[in-house]
């Protein structure tokens, strides 16, 4: 195919496309993803159909997670996906194809070549897998996690008292007999396996936007600030400045797919962040003979049989069979007799709309258009906007199921009574939504949103220490400019730690831990001994109370190793460590709780926070194969930051790595003009000895924002 674009580097190394249609622009953006990130690419295809077996390695280990993502078959029914687009955006979805093509026919990645794979071309097909790998590997599979956490907590006996401590409003369906009758499989892949590769995870963000009304320009000023994990080269995240004619769009894309994810036109900005949507749901199946039971006609059916055959490099292939009904994939054998699980992802069928409104929101003009076409998408995100007539908005996204009366999705249900089934999906009009709010401002930040829609499709937020304090500093009297909004991407002050340092530092004893906590301002700046020592009381908090006296000490610290529940859900847990009293604290008063954990934990000699918070960025594919030397991990960088914190710095183990959800990509931009100010985790480049590999790493560090900009008369390098 000819091509019809041009492709440049600007002095930051962001590559600008330029043509005359939208073809010409998509075909180049393919072209774009295939040269400064092919490996990236191609690795997360390799992932989402379940070949990493077949082509990287053959270990155990990589088996389950390709076993995992068979399971999810993100791959299969893309037809019906692509038979649902319009023309128009098919042919745009075609030349990005194309521009991929040309790319990887130009140069294929030399990882790959050295591991003997040669890449099919890039079809349609793969962008709707894409499409839907992203949706669930964010918090999606989260939700399903807290799920099962709870469904098993139930099994193992914990009282209902607690658990409605933890879960409130979400168990008024719990039929506690029922579920300990459940056999649970083993877990396909431990999530911290998946992190380990290539799949991204959007852990947390924020975004906010300001009206005109409050800002020096007159203008909307919109900040944005995903959080995922940055420890990995490259980046999730890839730049890219599109000019089409008069008009450009500048932004965040991901390699895979086409269009800007965040970003702005000269009219439009939207800027993204993960909504703890439940679109996910379990039922539990009565089995026996292959069949699962209905109670409309007393009636047993069958379950359609998957089998998948996983190809391994040098052995011998494996079958793995799936089992599947209407309810989705079972969790276990229909032929042995019992009760299991069946879950489905809603958005696990589709990808159509996503793809659309890509490719519509850089046509959009304004707030309210902008909210019609992102508002379509089938994953869950919490999207603002601002547009250059000063209107400034907010819409919740996701394809989130209809539930009869009383059910919230978080609890399994019955399979066989019919009641018990989706009853369509909410509308765009029902989901969480707002424009020109009276107080001048809208704040994400996977926090509970539900009061700005008339449905409910959120159970189980995020805690709301971070978007409360945003909302504390945009309250301030006065006019914002974007340095403003830069800085409140590094605002280490904790919400969370002043509320348990309210209760907390009256029972401090007088020793110089004690003084030290006393004294401290609440900020995870890399130099506070503060923040070392409130996070070693906060750990053993949650020892005491939901390992000591309640679920064992073992199964917290498992919980705190190997999964994302106490990262992704902490609210929950400091619900009840924050009450005066509780089930969980096994008869003792909250002070006597309170001081006893204090005495333990303060008996650590005081460090700094940055201390134990080095990482190194590692390469997706080589990370920590080869000497150092060699350039393809870089660092040790510190972490700044905590759970609870605007500039969030989540730093654990996890499986025995090293794991990070920070910012991987923080930009702001203000409607009076049409530039666009950023930093990135990395650099534009996957390719090790390009001098953009990891350029704009620095600016990262330090805070600094380059400027983007369209093309005008900026120095042009040569691409790639």
């Amino acid at each position: 195919m000819q091509t019809n674009f041009n492709v440049w580097r600007d002095q930051n190394g962001i590559p600008h496309v330029e043509a005359t249609d939208d073809s010409g622009i998509y075909q180049g953006q393919g072209y774009v993803h295939a040269r400064d990130r092919g490996m990236q690419l191609l690795l997360m295809r390799i992932l989402g159909q379940g070949r990493a077996s077949e082509f990287l390695d053959a270990s155990e280990e990589m088996l389950a997670v390709d076993t995992f993502f068979r399971r999810m078959n993100w791959g299969g029914g893309t037809q019906s996906a692509l038979d649902a687009l319009k023309p128009e955006d098919l042919s745009c979805l075609e030349a990005y194809c194309e521009g991929v093509n040309t790319g990887l026919r130009s140069k294929t990645p030399w990882e790959f070549r050295l591991l003997g794979y040669r890449p099919d071309p890039w079809q349609p097909d793969d962008c709707v897998l894409i499409a839907r790998m992203l949706g669930y590997l964010t918090l999606a599979q989260s939700q399903s996690e807290i799920e099962r956490l709870c469904v098993e907590m139930v099994q193992a006996g914990v009282p209902l008292d607690k658990l409605e401590k933890l879960f409130p409003g979400n168990l008024e369906e719990l039929d506690v007999d029922l579920l300990k009758q459940v056999t649970l499989g083993e877990r396909i892949v431990p999530p911290e396996v998946l992190w380990s590769i290539a799949a991204p995870r959007m852990m947390a963000s924020n975004n906010w936007v300001v009206s005109g009304r409050k800002t020096a320009s007159g203008q909307p000023i919109l900040a944005n600030d995903p959080h995922l994990e940055v420890n990995r080269l490259p980046n999730v995240w890839c730049e890219l400045v599109m000019r089409c004619g008069e008009r450009t769009l500048m932004g965040g894309s991901m390699p895979g797919l086409p269009g800007l994810l965040v970003g702005r036109s000269p009219d439009l900005a939207w800027g993204a962040t993960y909504a703890f949507v439940d679109s996910s749901d379990s039922w539990i199946e009565q089995c026996r003979d292959g069949c699962c039971y209905r109670e409309n006609g007393d009636s047993w059916q069958s379950f359609s049989t998957r089998r998948e055959i996983i190809k391994r490099k040098k052995k011998t292939p494996v079958e793995v069979v799936f089992y599947e009904n209407g309810h989705g994939v079972l969790d276990g054998n229909p032929h042995q007799e019992g009760y299991y699980l069946a879950t489905r992802w809603a958005p696990g069928e589709t990808g159509a709309a996503a793809l659309s409104a890509v490719f519509k929101i850089g046509r959009a003009t304004s707030v309210a258009e902008g909210m019609a076409i992102m508002g379509t998408i089938e994953s869950a995100w919490s999207i603002v906007f601002a547009d250059r007539h000063g209107d400034i908005g907010y819409q919740m996204t996701g394809l989130v199921p209809r539930r009869r009366k009383g059910a919230t999705g978080f609890i399994p249900l019955p399979g066989w009574v019919a009641e018990n089934d989706w009853q369509g999906f909410l509308t765009i009009d029902e989901m969480p939504r707002a424009i020109n709010p009276e107080e001048g401002f809208i704040v994400t930040a996977n926090n509970d949103l539900n009061a700005l829609g008339t449905a409910r499709p959120i159970n189980m937020p995020m805690g709301a220490y971070r978007a409360e304090r945003i909302r504390d500093l945009l309250q301030e009297d006065k006019k914002f400019t974007v340095d403003d909004m830069t800085a409140m991407h590094f605002d280490l002050y904790s919400l969370q730690a002043e509320r348990f340092m309210a209760l907390l530092e009256p029972l401090l004893p007088d020793t110089p831990q004690g003084k030290i906590l006393k004294t401290w301002d609440r900020c995870y700046d890399a130099k506070s001994q503060g923040a070392y020592l409130f996070e070693r009381f906060y750990q053993e908090l949650y020892r005491e109370v939901f390992g000591l006296s309640g679920m064992g000490a073992k199964v917290i610290d498992f919980l705190a190793a190997q999964t994302g529940v106490f990262i992704d859900f902490y609210e929950n847990f400091d619900r009840v460590l924050l009450a005066p009293q509780s089930a969980w604290f096994g008869g003792q008063t909250r002070e006597e709780l309170y001081r006893k954990v204090a005495e333990r934990a303060l008996a650590a000699k005081p460090q700094e926070w940055a201390r134990d918070r080095q990482i190194t960025m590692a390469h997706i594919l080589l990370g920590g194969k080869l000497p150092g030397f060699a350039g393809f991990d870089r660092g040790p960088l510190t972490g700044i930051g905590g759970r609870a914190t605007v500039h969030q710095g989540q730093i654990y183990q996890s499986g025995g790595r090293v794991t990070t959800f920070m910012p991987s990509f923080r930009w702001v931009t203000d409607m009076a003009d049409n530039t666009l100010r950023s930093n990135l985790a990395g650099g534009p480049s996957d390719r090790r000895f390009s001098k953009w590999y990891v350029s704009d790493l620095a600016n990262w560090q330090a805070g600094r924002y380059k400027t983007v900009s369209p093309g005008g008369d900026q120095k042009r390098l040569p691409f790639p």
